[in-house]
C-alpha cells in the first residue's frame, strides 16, 4: 500500500514580493521558518497561493530550489507543476524533481478543458516521465473542469500518481472516489473550511492557505482528526470559520497577503492582474484577524 505524501497540514505558501515586484527571497525564507516553528508536515511551494500564474520559469525554479534548502528535510516539500501544457509541466515537473522535491502538485489543464479522457491522457504522460509522487488538483472553480471519481479510480493505479488535493467542495465526488478508489489513493482538503468534514471521509490533511497566518490552528485541527477526535477539531474549525471565510473574501491569494502585511510579515504586494484588497474588506479581514487573536486590537 502507498503510503501518503503527508499528513496534517501543508502550508500552501505565498510569494512574498519587493515593493518592486521581485521575489523577496529573504522574507520567503522567514515565512518557511514560521511554518517549520509552527510545526506543519508539509509545504507547498508555486502553487495558486504561490502565484505561480505569473512567476517565470527562471523564477518557479529557483523557489522550489530556495524552498528544499531552507526546509532542509525538516518537513515534505510539495513543488506546483502544473500547466494546461502537458509537455510545459512535465519540464516544470523534471526541475522541481531535480532540485530535490519529495512530490509534485498538478492542478488540471485550465481553459482549454480537456475531457476525462484527455485528464488521463495527461496526468499518465507525466507520471511515466518522473519518479517522485504526484498530487492531483482539482479546483474546478479556478479551472473549469472537475475530475471525476471514474478517472480518479484510473489515475489511481497508476504507482507514481499519490492521491489528489480536493478543493472541488463536491461531497458526493468524495464520498464516490473513496468508496471506488480505496484507501491506498489518498485524499487532503484544499478548502480550510471544509477540513474536518473531509477528513471525518477519510482525507488525510489539508493544503492550507490559512497556515500562512495561522500554522498551529492548522496542525491542531488537522491532527485531532488523525488522532480520530473530531468533536475538538470541529470547535476549533469554527472558532476559525469568521477568520476563513475573510481569507477568502477576494480570490485567493489577495487577502492572506494582505492578512501577512497586516501581521507583520512583509509579503508584499502581487503581481497583475492581481491586486490590492479593497479598503472594505481589509476592515474585515482586520476584524477577523483580531477576534482569532491573530492581530492586537487597537487601545480604546
Amino acid at each position: 500500500m502507498r503510503e501518503p505524501v503527508f499528513t496534517g497540514a501543508c502550508t500552501a505558501l505565498v510569494t512574498p514580493f519587493t515593493h518592486s515586484g521581485a521575489v523577496n527571497y529573504d522574507q520567503f525564507a522567514r515565512l518557511i521558518d514560521r511554518q517549520l516553528e509552527g510545526g506543519v508536515d508539509a509545504v507547498c511551494v508555486c502553487g495558486t497561493t504561490g502565484e505561480s500564474a505569473t512567476l517565470s520559469v527562471r523564477e518557479h525554479i529557483r523557489l522550489v530550489k530556495a524552498c528544499v534548502r531552507r526546509v532542509n528535510g525538516r518537513a515534505r516539500v510539495i513543488a506546483g507543476a502544473g500547466s494546461n501544457d502537458t509537455a510545459a509541466a512535465l519540464r516544470l515537473s523534471r526541475h522541481a524533481q531535480d532540485a530535490g522535491a519529495d512530490a509534485l502538485l498538478l492542478v488540471t489543464p485550465y481553459y482549454n478543458k480537456a475531457t476525462q479522457d484527455g485528464l488521463i491522457q495527461h496526468y499518465t504522460t507525466i507520471a511515466d516521465r518522473v519518479e517522485v509522487p504526484i498530487l492531483l488538483y482539482n479546483v474546478p472553480s479556478r479551472t473549469g473542469v472537475s475530475f471525476t471519481a471514474e478517472t480518479y479510480r484510473v489515475l489511481s493505479q497508476h504507482p507514481n500518481i499519490n492521491g489528489v488535493k480536493e478543493a472541488s467542495g463536491n461531497f458526493s465526488l468524495l464520498s464516490h472516489t473513496r468508496a471506488l478508489c480505496g484507501p491506498d489513493f489518498h485524499v487532503w482538503s484544499g478548502n480550510d473550511d471544509q477540513v474536518v468534514p473531509m477528513m471525518s471521509l477519510g482525507a488525510e490533511g489539508v493544503v492550507s492557505v490559512a497556515a500562512n497566518l495561522a500554522p498551529e490552528a492548522m496542525v491542531r485541527m488537522s491532527h485531532l482528526c488523525l488522532e480520530g477526535d473530531f468533536k475538538q477539531a470541529a470547535a476549533l474549525q469554527l472558532r476559525y470559520q469568521a477568520l476563513m471565510d475573510a481569507l477568502f473574501i477576494e480570490v485567493n491569494p489577495i487577502p492572506i497577503k494582505a492578512a501577512l502585511n497586516l501581521a507583520g510579515w512583509d509579503a508584499g504586494s502581487l503581481r497583475l492582474p492581481l491586486c490590492a484588497l479593497s479598503d472594505s474588506h481589509r476592515e474585515v479581514l482586520r476584524k477577523a484577524m483580531e477576534e482569532a487573536g491573530l492581530l492586537q486590537k487597537p487601545a480604546a
